[in-house]
């Protein structure tokens, strides 16, 4: 597929929605919680600590030597490709995937120094130090300590009969236990056999720690999971940025296609209508002069001539009319606009608009929408060596879906300066996409997705 044009603001606006919670679910992903807690997360983190200190600090020290910066600059990099690590373990637990934050920010000031120092002037990257240096290792340690207290507890405790007569006595059987009998069941002596009651005792401790081990190992990854989508994760200014930077490059994209269509119709205009009117003028001179002389025969020719150049100047800018605001579009709406180019096409061309995509657009959004249509059919009859076409339109949620296809020869691409990028252009204005699909041998097709604008 050959994309022509994107959304510029088509940026991940939330991460995504975490899957049902239920305590078999929760079982299902503890192996993977469990190695990221207690085997991956704190050596991850160590690691990160140390090389981040080492590089910050080598950086700070040498601030005053020129040096400095890039070393402070560099420190920055390692931090982000740590916390990058931490984002891609964290995909191996049952925690939904932290949308990545927007490295590039601060990006737009110019020159080799600004390229340089760019993360010095982006949060995302000093935020991800300050995971690296101080706030990761404690979250690591935290999860790692209760993490593999749970783990031992819950395997061992069942297993104490099992494994204990492998082990010297210790205090369980000699301090503990017998103390936890006296007290719990009051008056009964352990002593005839502790062994017993050890593992009565830890099998009860073990289960406990074993049905809760899933739900534990989950709150662990939530733990870790918050504290790095706080710290690593994309923030709601990061979209609103995008958003803007879109709404920008869309209002660009919407200026450079009215002025294309604006030198457009001053070209038709100088070269149809008005060549027409100068003839005319000229006409109009002649029969002036040729009826000042009598000629009755030379006069009703040229009157003859004068009124075919009038209708053909007429008509020229009926159609130039058109173009700017069909009157088809404006009385009877798009669906039928979009049905009367498919009837005036040299192809047959099937038409489908549903009932729902006329109201879900602004007359702008639709007045574009129809140009653009009737641009590719244009394209298709000329270009394509095509047998048929088809239009479709219909909306899918908050956005409307164009869809023309054609049975060509395909292999259509996009040439600067050509059709597809003024239509791609013209899409972009109304902050949608334009995606070509145009295989050799055909078909191709070219969906564009705009988004409700009623």
């Amino acid at each position: 597929m050959t994309t022509v044009t994107r959304r510029l603001d088509a940026h991940p606006t939330a991460p995504p929605a975490a899957p049902r919670r239920g305590y078999g679910r929760a079982w299902a992903a503890a192996p993977g919680n469990a190695l990221y807690l207690a085997v991956l997360s704190l050596p991850l983190a160590i690691v990160a600590m140390g090389v981040a200190w080492s590089v910050f600090g080598l950086g700070i020290g040498s601030l005053v030597l020129v040096i400095g910066v890039p070393i402070l600059v560099g420190s920055l990099y390692v931090a982000r490709g740590f916390a990058e690590a931490e984002r891609a373990l964290l995909r191996m637990t049952d925690h939904p995937p932290i949308a990545a934050p927007d490295w590039r920010r601060g990006t737009r000031a110019g020159g080799r120094w600004a390229r340089l120092t760019q993360p010095l002037r982006n949060a995302h990257y000093w935020m991800a130090l300050l995971s690296a240096l101080l706030v990761r290792p404690i979250v690591a340690i935290v999860g790692f300590a209760f993490a593999l207290i749970w783990i031992v507890l819950a395997l061992g405790g069942p297993t104490y009969w099992f494994w204990s007569p492998f082990t010297e006595n210790g205090s369980a059987e000699k301090v503990w236990v017998p103390w936890a009998v006296q007290h719990i069941f009051g008056g009964i002596d352990p002593n005839p056999d502790p062994h017993r009651w050890a593992s009565m005792l830890y099998l009860v401790v073990g289960l406990v720690f074993l049905a809760t081990l899933p739900l534990v190992l989950r709150g662990l990854v939530r733990l870790h999971g918050s504290v790095a989508a706080a710290l690593v994760g994309r923030w709601e200014s990061d979209d609103l940025a995008a958003q803007v930077v879109g709404l920008d490059a869309s209002l660009g994209a919407a200026a450079r296609a009215e002025d294309e269509g604006l030198r457009r119709l001053e070209r038709d205009l100088h070269d149809g209508p008005q060549q027409r009117l100068v003839r005319l003028q000229m006409d109009l001179a002649a029969l002036e002069r040729r009826a000042a002389d009598g000629d009755a025969e030379a006069v009703a020719a040229l009157a003859q001539e004068s009124r075919g150049h009038a209708q053909a100047a007429l008509d020229e800018l009926r159609a130039l009319a058109g173009g700017v605001a069909p009157p088809l579009l404006q009385d009877r709406g798009l669906a039928e606009a979009i049905a009367a180019l498919a009837a005036a096409s040299p192809l047959p061309v099937h038409a489908s608009v549903g009932p729902d995509v006329a109201p879900a657009l602004s007359p702008e959004a639709a007045r574009n929408l129809y140009f653009v249509v009737a641009e590719l059919l244009t394209n298709v009859a000329k270009h394509a060596g095509a047998r048929s076409a088809a239009v479709a339109a219909m909306r899918d949620g908050d956005e409307v879906r164009l869809t023309v296809q054609d049975d060509g020869h395909g292999g259509a691409e996009p040439r600067s300066g050509g059709g597809l990028e003024g239509l791609a252009r013209r899409v972009q204005g109304m902050r949608g996409t334009l995606h070509l699909d145009s295989p050799v041998g055909g078909p191709t097709i070219v969906t564009v997705e705009v988004p409700v604008s009623a």
